[in-house]
């Protein structure tokens, strides 16, 4: 069992900056917000005040939590960036953006998202097979939302593109409610998942 749940000062959520179809994809975005700020840990997001991170963020102030936004200078425009959190970030660009919010958190939640999230998820996601990092990433798959994917990984490995291992990078979960255990249980990256490739 590592020591994860003990050190986590701060969490990077990834998710989408619209709501979704689904009513519970909203319902569990509050949950984990309030569920950041009852633990005193630090939400870390893309900054916006729109879709599911309007509704993250609003949860964690709403309990009185901490909230870093984290933004490219582009987007400010369209989406517009919430004023209330205690900490905003500007940057120049996306891939700014993604490793200032990587360098200020001790673990990553991916709940559902776009083509903006799943970005997110997978370059995090490949710094921690190259052995860049070891924090957890953990995948909310609210009403199967992220199973295509996970298909995705399998693919891969059945492709002969990937070790197995790959799977152990992220640990999937289908509720808020089992984000701090993942957390805390989740297991280190394997050598194997990088030397595999030479």
């Amino acid at each position: 069992m590592n020591s994860h749940s003990n050190n986590t000062n701060a969490i990077c959520v990834f998710c989408g900056s619209k709501t979704g179809n689904s009513p519970s994809f909203s319902a569990e975005a509050a949950k984990l917000g309030g569920m950041l700020a009852e633990r005193n840990i630090r939400l870390v997001y893309g900054g916006g005040d729109i879709g599911l991170m309007g509704v993250v963020v609003h949860a964690v102030l709403d309990g009185g939590g901490k909230a870093t936004g984290v933004m490219p200078k582009f987007l400010l425009e369209y989406e517009v960036g919430n004023p209330n959190v205690d900490e905003f970030v500007a940057v120049e660009t996306m891939h700014e953006r993604k490793a200032v919010m990587f360098d200020r958190s001790d673990a990553f939640v991916v709940l559902p998202g776009g083509i903006g999230t799943l970005d997110e998820t997978i370059e995090i996601t490949t710094w921690k097979q190259l052995r860049q990092h070891s924090k957890p990433i953990i995948v909310v798959n609210i009403d199967g939302c992220w199973d295509s994917m996970i298909n995705l990984f399998d693919s891969v490995i059945d492709a002969g593109f990937a070790h197995h291992s790959i799977k152990d990078l992220i640990t999937v979960v289908d509720s808020v409610d089992d984000v701090f255990e993942a957390i805390a249980n989740a297991p280190e990256p394997k050598e194997e998942t990088i030397t595999s490739h030479f």
